[in-house]
């Protein structure tokens, strides 16, 4: 009888490991492919750039470092792995975006004809609409990033982890410009 109560534990602590490492593998996962859409939703960007810069091309005096601030964003967007999650070039990416949004519309002023134009219009909503699913997909990333980094830090979590995947925590993104604005800073580790 104690052979068998002994067995039956026993049993129970493999199915309860195999759960949590499971458990881990189904939350790396989930940040993964939450990694892959906000690549996605990036590339995604570059075929609006595509189609603006033909129009801002017809527009001779339209600053150069607006032309190469879409190349060098349209770059960056292409160089984004969606394999391999690079949080920082993710942050270099939106400031980027910012950047030259900022730049357009200040220089749309200076051309009431481009402000006017249907199509310049279109594709500002549509670059519009594109960071606002880039937002949504970051926040999904970030929310991923944190059930994935609790599945290997809570106790026992971080046992089975240890001694079978040995996954690292990982960095959720921080748009490190709205940061600099922020006063308030959270003492976590005090």
């Amino acid at each position: 009888m104690g052979t068998l109560i002994f067995l039956i534990i026993i049993i129970f602590i493999v199915v309860i490991f195999i759960m949590i490492r499971n458990n881990i593998v189904k939350n790396e996962n989930a940040t993964k492919r939450a990694w892959a859409d906000v690549a996605s939703f990036e590339r995604q960007k570059v075929k609006i750039l595509d189609d603006l810069q033909p129009l801002i091309d017809r527009y001779g005096e339209f600053e150069q470092t607006t032309m190469t601030q879409i190349s060098a964003l349209r770059q960056n967007i292409l160089n984004l792995n969606s394999d391999k999650q690079d949080v920082r070039q993710l942050e270099q990416i939106e400031q980027q975006t910012s950047q030259l949004l900022n730049g357009i519309h200040v220089q749309v002023e200076a051309y009431p004809e481009l402000k006017a134009n249907e199509i310049y219009q279109k594709l500002m909503h549509e670059i519009t609409e594109q960071n606002e699913n880039v937002g949504a997909a970051i926040s999904i990333f970030n929310r991923n990033v944190e059930h994935f980094n609790n599945s290997i830090q809570i106790f026992p979590n971080n046992v089975v982890n240890s001694l079978t995947l040995n996954r690292k925590a990982l960095k959720p993104f921080q748009d490190r410009v709205m940061n600099n604005g922020f006063d308030y800073k959270p003492n976590f580790h005090g």
